[in-house]
């Protein structure tokens, strides 16, 4: 086989997920009739629930639709591999527009991650397609009783990139504050967007990412000013559910904290390879994410590196310091030891 497309021609793939109810099918429907995403691809569980039929330019078969924009709705009845590999050879052979971005909406219920591992685990996969953004929907009405009771609704908004906050005009304007305060809590450096009756901005939810050269500083730029460390700070808030007035039954008490660490002195690329290693081997599943811009010792440029769990992608250079200041910053979201400890053990390998 031929060596893998770099990552600007290979075929972006989104994941949306999001927790029951929480508006997923909505934000898609609304997604697919802006430019923005003509000529994408959408992978579904049923397609007859986005309700698509009155748009329809042609049935291909009894699982594929093609939309009067160009987009191709497929169901997903198993294997998402094989699905993935199927829509490509379907295209290859011009039996389907040539879409240019796949969407993948995950069930509510679904732990995401293995969608994630699926794409970028694969070499067959990964020789066409790369990971771009994590778009997670999240019931306004019921969020903070979702976190509180389900671990895979703190999970789906932790590894997110982009969040979604949906059914906002049913709840009063405090309210959705602490909804707000809690995600942030939970994930300081994802992109926070209030959905009411738009889709709002679509370039950003799903269209820009890490392996896009125009997007990359200002992508990274977005993360620490939202984790609060754009101008120096260097602690976020744990997500501990006291700061919403809810604490977790059970195993999930305290569950996700989000820390952010700022470090000015180089950093010696093998060491901290070497210490990231080890955290992921011993505490792999619990962080679950990872998201950094290195001052590398003898290089110019910042490293960007990012990561779900045990995946880690492959670094990237920016073009530029996106601040103007030389320093490593790091957030790190998931069931964590102290951010003291986690300090300590990064200086102990520097």
């Amino acid at each position: 086989m031929n060596e893998p497309l770099n990552p600007v021609q290979r075929i972006p793939i989104n994941l949306l997920t999001g927790f029951l109810g929480s508006g997923k099918t909505t934000l898609l429907k609304r997604l697919l009739g802006e430019p923005a995403f003509a000529h994408c691809a959408v992978l579904i569980n049923e397609l007859g629930e986005i309700g698509l039929d009155h748009r329809l330019l042609e049935r291909l078969d009894h699982e594929t639709v093609v939309l009067q924009n160009g987009c191709i709705c497929c169901s997903v009845r198993a294997d998402l591999r094989q699905a993935l590999l199927d829509l490509h050879g379907r295209r290859e052979r011009q039996q389907v527009p040539a879409f240019d971005r796949v969407i993948i909406e995950s069930t509510g219920l679904a732990d995401p991650v293995p969608v994630l591992n699926t794409v970028a685990g694969d070499p067959v996969l990964r020789h066409h397609f790369r990971l771009g953004n994590v778009v997670t929907t999240v019931d306004a009405v019921h969020a903070l009783d979702q976190f509180a009771q389900q671990a895979e609704s703190r999970k789906q908004a932790a590894i997110a990139d982009r969040l979604v906050i949906t059914k906002a005009d049913l709840v009063g304007a405090a309210y959705l504050e602490t909804v707000q305060s809690a995600l942030r809590q939970i994930n300081g450096s994802a992109w926070l967007a209030v959905s009411r009756d738009d889709a709002g901005d679509a370039q950003v939810l799903l269209s820009e990412d890490l392996d896009q050269p125009a997007a990359r500083i200002n992508e990274v730029r977005r993360w620490f000013a939202l984790a609060g460390i754009a101008n120096g700070a260097s602690n976020t808030a744990s997500a501990k559910y006291r700061a919403f007035g809810r604490q977790p039954e059970g195993p999930h008490r305290g569950e996700i904290s989000t820390y952010s660490l700022t470090f000015d002195e180089p950093i010696d690329w093998v060491a901290f390879g070497i210490w990231l290693s080890m955290l992921m081997h011993s505490r792999g599943a619990d962080i679950l994410r990872v998201k950094g811009i290195l001052n590398v010792g003898g290089s110019e440029l910042p490293l960007v590196i990012h990561g779900v769990q045990h995946l880690i992608h492959e670094p990237v250079h920016l073009s530029g310091w996106p601040d103007g200041e030389r320093r490593s910053q790091l957030v790190l979201i998931g069931r964590l030891p102290s951010q003291a400890q986690i300090e300590a053990s990064l200086r102990a390998f520097n």
